[in-house]
């Protein structure tokens, strides 16, 4: 079997989450072959907070500066990815904290000039993700592309995950985050979502923001061959292991619903 797991940044800031998420992914990763795919937005915005840096939205991405784009490299690829990789090595994986610039793994070119240097997915290649797993490390994902120019790219996580699983041939794309799952106009939790209905739900707005992103990065890898994936909340008692064993957790998607 083969699961990529992308974490939101808000469960990584917290070192007791942290530890618990980093606990139940290295059990896992002894069993089946998996990748972690990681974000940092919170992260991301307490930094240029300190150093007085206004954080602007267009859409739910961030408009990537110069100046954003070195905090996103230094903080999301760096000091975000290093204390992952810490975490899940104290646990007995073999954690590799890369980014989808090494060895070309994740391709992309400017989204929108308006946007700066954000970046939009044309390729995703799992070479080195398998080299990895073939040598018995556990790769953890920071969310920064490049191209063949040698640019770089702030890339949306969820966007990122979706690829990598596609690329990867998931069997299954698990997002944790920091709600329970796709909530509807009640705030009731949704245990399952056709493509159809989850797309309702982003037409209506009753999903947006954060959630938009994931169920848009769901649409396209379930439409480009994953066949499930979950939307958790990460803070879950055993969540991952619920999710494997087949439980019913969060909200549930599959290709052909």
């Amino acid at each position: 079997m083969k699961l990529l797991v992308k974490i939101g940044g808000t469960l990584l800031d917290a070192e007791a989450s942290r530890a618990d998420l980093a606990r139940q992914i290295a059990s896992l990763a002894r069993r089946v072959r998996m990748t972690v795919v990681h974000g940092g937005g919170k992260q991301m915005t307490r930094y240029l907070v300190e150093r007085g840096v206004e954080s602007r939205f267009v859409n739910g991405l961030r408009v990537t500066t110069p100046e954003v784009l070195d905090a996103v490299v230094k903080v999301v690829a760096g000091s975000v990815n290093r204390e992952l990789v810490a975490a899940l090595n104290r646990e007995g994986a073999r954690a590799a904290g890369i980014c989808g610039v090494d060895g070309g793994m994740v391709e992309a070119q400017q989204m929108n000039q308006a946007l700066g240097s954000v970046g939009r997915i044309t390729k995703a290649d799992p070479a080195l993700l398998d080299a990895l797993l073939d040598g018995g490390f556990l790769p953890a994902v920071a969310c920064v592309a490049g191209d063949r120019e040698g640019h770089l790219y702030n890339v949306n996580a969820d966007q990122m995950a979706a690829a990598c699983a596609v690329a990867f041939g998931a069997d299954q794309l698990i997002f944790l985050t920091d709600v329970a799952g796709v909530l509807d106009a009640e705030k009731k939790l949704l245990p399952r979502l056709s493509i159809a209905e989850s797309e309702a739900l982003v037409a209506s707005g009753v999903a947006a923001g954060g959630m938009q992103a994931k169920l848009e990065a769901a649409h396209s890898a379930l439409r480009q061959g994953v066949p499930e994936v979950r939307i958790c909340g990460g803070a879950a008692e055993e969540i991952l292991e619920r999710i494997l064993n087949g439980q019913e957790a969060g909200t549930r998607l599959q290709r052909g619903c």
